[in-house]
């Protein structure tokens, strides 16, 4: 009986495995079974991927494109008839600047058409030294108000008005001067007295803020590089945010 139950085995498996068992095809064979492709078998096979953070991306690279005025409404309060320079003479910028967040903005700037590219050329540098800037707006945001936009720490350049204390043109009624972070470098008059109560502290000229203008550094630097002068030499008053063609 046990040798009968062997021998049945024997055939069938025979028959299912004709060659391996040496016996001739079979109608009635059975195909050999089909390879699995699941993926819980084919990941046995694959070596695990590693993962890897992606790299962060870098900011921006600076940029800078200088046109003529588009039109009168965009120096609706900085310029005026009896102006020294007429509006066809100046440009506006539009470049990128390094925030005091430590991001890239683009901001606007109007000066001088024979200015223009020495100006791009010094934020440019500023840019890429990493010096931080408030904020970059036309002056008209403040409606032509030198006090408002030093008020909002604002750097620019052009406004058609007289110099600090004095009857004359300002440089920025020509387009030839720029302010710089105007809260951290105040104007001080020769007796200490600083016009805007949250920038007093700046008088001292020793703190290291960001935005802080000194002696030497990047931005009086790279100024210098272009011929501009800076109000923080001139031995009191000073006027630590200026920065002009003249010097002046």
């Amino acid at each position: 009986m046990e040798r009968v139950t062997l021998a049945a085995v024997m055939t069938g498996v025979c028959a299912a495995l004709s060659s391996a068992c040496g016996g001739g095809t079979s109608a009635t064979a059975s195909p050999p079974p089909a390879v699995s492709t699941a993926p819980s078998q084919l990941a046995t096979a694959t070596p695990s991927a590693t993962t890897t953070s992606p790299a962060p991306a870098k900011p921006q690279g600076f940029s800078a494109q200088i046109s003529p005025i588009p039109s009168r409404s965009t120096l609706k309060y900085s310029w005026h008839a009896g102006c020294p320079v007429g509006i066809g003479d100046l440009r506006l910028i539009k470049m990128t600047y390094w925030g005091m967040d430590k991001k890239p903005h683009n901001g606007e700037m109007v000066v001088n058409a024979d200015s223009a590219k020495k100006i791009v050329k010094v934020f440019h540098t500023l840019y890429d030294e990493r010096y931080p800037i408030r904020r970059m707006e036309l002056v008209d945001k403040y409606k032509g108000s030198d006090f408002d936009s030093i008020e909002a720490d604002n750097t620019s350049a052009f406004n058609c008005r007289n110099a600090t204390g004095a009857s004359s043109w300002s440089q920025h009624a020509y387009g030839h001067a720029v302010d710089v972070n105007t809260c951290e470098n105040p104007y001080v008059h020769a007796n200490g007295h600083v016009e805007h109560p949250r920038c007093v502290k700046y008088a001292d000229r020793t703190r290291r803020d960001p935005g802080v203008i000194h002696p030497g550094d990047k931005v009086v630097k790279a100024f210098a590089s272009i011929g501009w002068g800076w109000g923080g030499d001139w031995g009191g008053p000073w006027d630590y945010q200026h920065f002009s063609a003249n010097g002046h």
